[in-house]
Formats: structure tokens, C-alpha cells, sequence
């Protein structure tokens, strides 16, 4: 398995993603995976600085993220893939890829959507990706930090 982990992350990479989840899964590589972020150098460099010292650290859009692990480039080496986007994590699904587990970190609102945990909310246009993630066999968790007790997400449909 490459994908040890994902997590969604408006932050993407920053202080409690490389002083808490890097040493806790220890990847060989952290993957950001945001085109906004991948198509702007100065973002690009400065969250560069902030990531840890021996992991490598890759910073790119979704669509080279896609041809990246179709092309088998990451074969052989554990990521921990952080990004915002949950359709983009059901796409590395139906593309086959494997993904241990998906962690919920922070949504840019807490006060839009089905609140999860103090810390992210899911968007109802997203409720249908989030079942069909579980659907492929991924657990999902809200969690903020790894001492933090995980948070079992559950699907609208399983609520019924």
C-alpha cells in the first residue's frame, strides 16, 4: 500500500501536519495534493519550508497527482497525501489505488454542512463522495491530532 494515509486539510501542510502526523505514520513521502497551491511558487516555496527534515515532500495539482500514480511513480514508497478535496480522494480510488485510512481534519467551515466533529463539517454535496469513500472500504475518522481519540464518521445513510 502507498497511501497510508489521507487527510483533508484546508491547511494543507502546516505545523500540526509536520510535527504530529508526519512522526506519527513516519512516510517517506508527504504528498500535497491542491492545483491552487502546485500553481503558485511563492505558496509552493514557503510551505516547502515547513515540512519535515528526511521526508521527501511533493506538492502538486490533482491532475499530475493522477497521472503520477497511474504511471506507478510512487510504488514501493509510503505517502501520507494531505488535500482538500474528498473528490479528489474517491477518484484515486476508482483509479484503483489504496488508501489505509482517510482522517478529517479541518473544513474551511464548521458552520456549513453536517457537522462531524468541532472541527469539520461535511458540505451536502459531498455527503454522496464520503459514502461511496466508505463504500470502497476506507475508514474515516474526524480527528485533529493523533493523541485525539478518533472519531468514527458515519454516513448519512447509515444514520437511517
Amino acid at each position: 500500500m502507498s497511501i497510508i494515509s489521507a487527510r483533508l486539510d484546508y491547511r494543507l501542510l502546516h505545523g500540526i501536519v509536520a510535527t504530529q502526523w508526519a512522526p506519527y505514520y513516519n512516510p517517506m513521502r508527504i504528498m500535497i495534493v491542491d492545483t491552487k497551491t502546485a500553481n503558485d511558487q511563492l505558496l509552493k516555496d514557503s510551505m516547502r519550508i515547513g515540512k519535515p527534515a528526511g521526508i521527501a515532500c511533493s506538492i502538486i495539482s490533482e491532475e499530475t497527482a493522477l497521472k503520477n500514480f497511474k504511471a506507478h511513480k510512487y510504488d514501493g514508497q509510503s505517502i501520507f497525501l494531505v488535500t482538500e478535496s474528498p473528490s479528489f480522494i474517491l477518484e484515486l480510488l476508482k483509479a484503483k489505488e489504496t488508501i489505509g485510512e482517510l482522517v478529517l481534519g479541518i473544513s474551511r467551515s464548521t458552520e456549513v454542512g453536517r457537522k462531524i466533529s468541532n472541527r469539520y463539517a461535511v458540505l451536502a454535496e459531498d455527503e454522496k463522495i464520503f459514502s461511496e469513500i466508505l463504500d470502497r472500504g476506507v475508514p474515516i475518522y474526524a480527528q485533529y491530532v493523533p493523541r485525539d481519540k478518533k472519531e468514527v464518521f458515519i454516513s448519512k445513510k447509515e444514520e437511517k
